[in-house]
């Protein structure tokens, strides 16, 4: 419950997500009367859904890591030792990402061969959606994470987005081979020589992005945090200067009226709130991040993300592919 929001959106989040898929049982971790209190202005059908689990305790946005993991009795510990301990199928918070990342490493351990669990997204493209990775969990990465970042991002997307071979670039300042850091060359190196493991299409810019030149995207923690920051902050841009433009529009009443109800889908499709929701890929159960200043509906979608992801079991075919690449590069 340590979201910028509190107890009130994650409840009407769950709420939202619970009309859509009526089978999901929720737990909830954070202050019961808080909780109790926003349960109350819903159905009571749809309370009975809801267990929960009072703790009081917060990890806030600003705490130290190193500190945040060493409190036993926070909402966000509390409720990762409930999936550690299979009582739950998976996590969906908005809370502190290092403590989060931090205690979900510790308590869901990783994937036997992977080294660091990595933030992965789906991103929106012209021709239709990409997964990038790492999304800020690492800041510095080797070029032996950034192989296996892209080993599990292949997995995730031929599963999430269907695509049975998905091309795999590696960003970078430009397509030739002598630009960019030395670990950036060794990583491009070793994914050349795994063509049996993946479709690995070399370097890509950031302008590659979002025209889809790649399925899956792979870059370190850092530049991928900035990326997503940046592409979100024009995405908000553009859309309030289009709407002010077609607003002074004098047909802009007539278009309204004979256009309601109708969609071209273009807007949903380079929504924020519709890609809310990025998976700690490498772990071996199911954790979500959701963006702790999210709407109610953004946090739904994190739970759709959740609720989806968990018909697939990632672990095991990236282990799978892990050995594969370590027999190809040894």
């Amino acid at each position: 419950m340590g979201t910028d929001k509190g107890p009130l959106s994650i409840v009407e989040a769950v709420h939202l997500a619970h009309q859509k898929h009526s089978d999901i049982e929720f737990h909830l971790f954070g202050p019961k009367d808080l909780i109790e209190r926003a349960l109350k202005t819903y159905p009571v059908s749809f309370a009975r859904t809801c267990q929960i689990h009072d703790t009081p305790e917060f990890i806030t946005n600003e705490e130290i890591v190193s500190k945040a993991i060493r409190r036993k009795n926070t909402s966000m510990r509390l409720a990762l030792q409930a999936v550690a301990d299979g009582h739950v199928d998976g996590i969906v918070s908005g809370g502190n990402t290092g403590a989060y990342m931090a205690l979900a490493t510790i308590l869901l351990k990783t994937i036997p061969g992977v080294t660091r669990p990595a933030i992965a997204t789906t991103f929106p493209t012209a021709i239709g959606k990409c997964i990038l990775l790492d999304m800020g969990a690492n800041i510095e990465c080797s070029p032996k994470q950034l192989v296996e970042f892209a080993i599990m991002g292949k997995t995730f997307s031929s599963d999430l987005l269907n695509i049975e071979s998905p091309s795999i670039g590696l960003l970078n300042i430009g397509h030739e081979e002598l630009k960019g850091k030395p670990e950036l060359h060794e990583a491009h190196q070793k994914l050349k020589n795994l063509p049996k493991v993946i479709n690995y299409t070399g370097f890509v810019e950031g302008n590659d992005i979002p025209l889809g030149k790649a399925d899956v995207v792979v870059t370190d923690g850092f530049t991928g945090n900035v990326t997503i920051k940046t592409a979100e902050g024009i995405g908000t841009v553009i859309a309030q200067v289009f709407k002010k433009k077609i607003q002074s529009n004098p047909l802009y009443k007539l278009f309204k009226f004979f256009s309601k109800g109708k969609s071209s889908g273009l807007g949903d499709h380079f929504n924020p709130v519709k890609y809310n929701g990025a998976m700690f890929l490498g772990l071996k159960s199911l954790a979500i991040k959701s963006h702790g200043g999210a709407s109610a509906h953004g946090f739904a979608n994190a739970i759709e993300v959740a609720y989806k992801l968990n018909q697939y079991d990632f672990s095991q075919q990236i282990e799978r592919d892990l050995i594969a690449s370590k027999e190809q590069l040894s």
